[in-house]
């Protein structure tokens, strides 16, 4: 059995928060966090969030054993970008990509 969670619209590039995840995949939730708690990246919060509600669901939903559970599948999409102008010199104007991403990720209970 399996329970997911996904975070939308994470006002984060998709490239700087594969850099977290990356760290975390496969590991057991516990020690997951406990990475995350000591990653200074502006992504770690919100992925710590986010393996929490994982957790949350799996054990409110679907009864499951929250000390056997890892992080079976963890993977970010890009989300929509919002463009920006900024003024810049002899009138002329440069873009501004603020990019978003949506976050998903699976937890599961050891066999």
């Amino acid at each position: 059995m399996e329970a997911k969670a996904q975070a939308k619209m994470v006002r984060i590039s998709s490239r700087k928060v594969k850099l977290v995840i990356d760290l975390v995949r496969g590991k057991n939730v516990g020690e997951a966090i406990a990475i995350l708690r000591l990653t200074p990246k502006a992504a770690s919060p919100v992925v710590e969030k986010l393996i929490r509600s994982a957790v949350a669901n799996a054990e409110h939903n679907y009864n499951m054993d929250t000390e056997a559970l890892y992080v079976k599948e963890i993977f970010v999409g890009e989300g929509p970008t919002l463009k920006r102008f900024r003024p810049r010199a002899q009138g002329r104007a440069s873009a501004i990509m603020k990019r978003t991403s949506h976050i998903t990720a699976v937890v599961a209970e050891r066999e």
